[in-house]
């Protein structure tokens, strides 16, 4: 009987385990749970306090809330020549859609590095000339200090590993902001331009991509 009793209580507790995993069982993994969460309670930022490539130093969701724009917010570390580059290819090309269809006020960029004993104020604005980036539309920063990084990076849900060499495995999405400084929506980056909620700011319209293609 005993164990027919402890058997039943693990049973218990593993479909509870479960549930929390799936967000309810309506997702089937943790990243697809953590998706659905972030749509649902749509968590407040915290007031991380950061330091952009100018050296000026901000509370992420004032900073954010300041000019009523929603964001586009991703992490990166500046020396990384595969996925953040990739990341920043994709920002170029948000921040060129943004300015030619006049979105730019509202819609932003937000750019944070996950390395910032490494990525200093002049390594932020060497990334910055390198990618072309606006500061009107494109920010780029680091953590003010690096002890508040590890819960930044819980909030969004970024997942980082020092490979020891002096590089980092890590995972990438677009995370959308919204205006009233609430992070709503996590996209993979290659899926953006067609999401319904992205897709309205950064997809050319089909004009726009004709015109691109005419030599």
């Amino acid at each position: 009987m005993r164990t027919a009793l402890a058997c039943l209580l693990l049973l218990v507790l593993a479909v509870a385990a479960a549930a929390r995993m799936t967000h309810g069982f309506s997702a089937f993994t943790a990243e697809q749970a953590r998706r659905l969460y972030v749509q649902e309670r749509q968590p407040l930022l915290p007031q991380t306090r950061l330091i952009d490539a100018a050296g000026n130093t901000h509370a992420l969701r004032e900073w954010l809330q300041a000019d009523g724009r929603a964001w586009i917010v991703d992490f990166i570390y500046t020396r990384c020549e595969t996925l953040c580059s990739v990341l920043g290819t994709q920002y170029q090309r948000i921040q060129a859609n943004l300015r030619r269809r006049h979105l730019d006020a509202r819609v932003g960029l937000l750019t944070i590095s996950f390395d910032p004993a490494r990525d200093d104020g002049p390594a932020l604005a060497a990334y910055a000339r390198r990618m072309g980036a606006d500061p009107a539309i494109w920010r780029i920063a680091r953590v003010a200090d690096p002890a508040d990084l590890p819960g930044l990076l819980r909030f969004f849900g970024v997942v980082v590993i020092d490979d020891g060499h002096g590089d980092f495995q890590h995972n990438a999405a677009l995370l959308w902001v919204d205006a009233s400084g609430r992070l709503s929506r996590i996209v993979d980056y290659g899926d953006a331009w067609s999401d319904p909620v992205l897709a309205p700011y950064l997809a050319p319209t089909a004009r726009e991509a004709a015109d691109e293609r005419q030599p």
